[in-house]
């Protein structure tokens, strides 16, 4: 069995080591940010924080060094679905199916305009990249997957991704549907994201301070309340979320906050967009989740044009 991780970031490179490690499938990463790959290339994947190993792995920045697989993963960020999937649909032309595990929603639909099979997922293990070929694994967590329901990805092909995921390390449930788990990572995403970004705040400290918290709170119940005019039950409850991440040791900074220091186009629009979004379509109102995505597409335009 063959399978491919495109987008070899922090969370793309801690599925792609856990599968490496466990040594029952081959596993290959495409990834674009070359000094990271030739790292990889010449010293392996190197883990460190929540596990601590250093794996041999096959990757490149060039598709055609790649072969054909039977699974994909796309962990890249959500603002480059279009271009990487594009670019890796020879590898999945065979039937493949291919699973996002990105943040936000509107990543399979990408996905399924160049692949057959698609996968819903969504995982809550986050991390850094501390150096080419060295990420820290902040936050262990689950992940859920299910059938992205216009591709009618097969359900046995979802749980054999899942089985290969949990014995590799990384716990994964196979669901028949989704999109309840997805909906609750997107709520405590569009959440703490845009919050942390914004206020430069870790998880922890703007979870522990008084009036950031209480604007999470705000930001939840806004989310929660789209979820339920869509029929989505969620798979847990985001709030419990929150207090978990700033429970977890370390000063794990939000992947928006990462991407507004590096000055980063942010994932945005598939969060707090999305949200605003699908309020307008089921007559939800989103105020402070429409004043986030301003704010944030207003720092990212500073960066543009000051």
């Amino acid at each position: 069995m063959k399978i491919c991780v495109v987008g070899c970031g922090a969370v793309g490179s801690i599925f792609a080591a856990h599968l490496a490690k466990a040594g029952e499938a081959e596993v290959y990463a495409l990834d674009i940010a070359r000094e990271h790959i030739e790292a990889i290339k010449r010293h392996g994947l190197r883990i460190s924080g929540a596990a601590e190993f250093t794996v041999p792995l096959k990757a490149s920045t060039n598709v055609a060094d790649l072969p054909r697989c039977d699974f994909g993963v796309v962990a890249t960020k959500s603002i480059h679905t279009k271009l990487a999937i594009q670019n890796a649909a020879p590898l999945f032309s065979d039937g493949a199916a291919v699973c996002s595990v990105q943040n936000g929603v509107g990543n399979e639909e990408i996905i399924a305009e160049h692949v057959g099979h698609v996968i819903r997922g969504t995982t809550f293990p986050a991390g850094h990249i501390i150096g080419p070929g060295h990420v820290g694994y902040d936050i262990q967590g689950d992940t859920w997957i299910g059938p992205f329901e216009p591709s009618a990805a097969p359900m046995d092909r979802v749980r054999t991704l899942a089985n290969l995921l949990t014995r590799a390390g990384m716990n994964t449930i196979a669901l028949e549907d989704a999109r309840g788990a997805q909906w609750t990572k997107l709520i405590f995403n569009a959440s703490t994201n845009p919050v942390g970004a914004l206020t430069l705040l870790h998880h922890g400290a703007a979870t522990r301070f008084a009036p950031t918290g209480q604007l999470f709170d705000d930001l939840i119940s806004e989310g929660m309340a789209v979820a339920r005019a869509l029929g989505i039950s969620l798979h847990g409850d985001p709030r419990q979320l929150v207090q978990k991440g700033a429970a977890a040791p370390g000063k794990h900074k939000a992947s928006m906050l990462q991407d507004v220091i590096a000055r980063r186009q942010t994932e945005v629009d598939f969060m707090n967009g999305a949200i605003v979004k699908w309020g307008e379509k089921t007559g939800v109102p989103t105020p402070l989740n429409k004043a986030m995505w301003a704010l944030i597409k207003g720092l990212e335009h500073s960066w543009i044009d000051p």
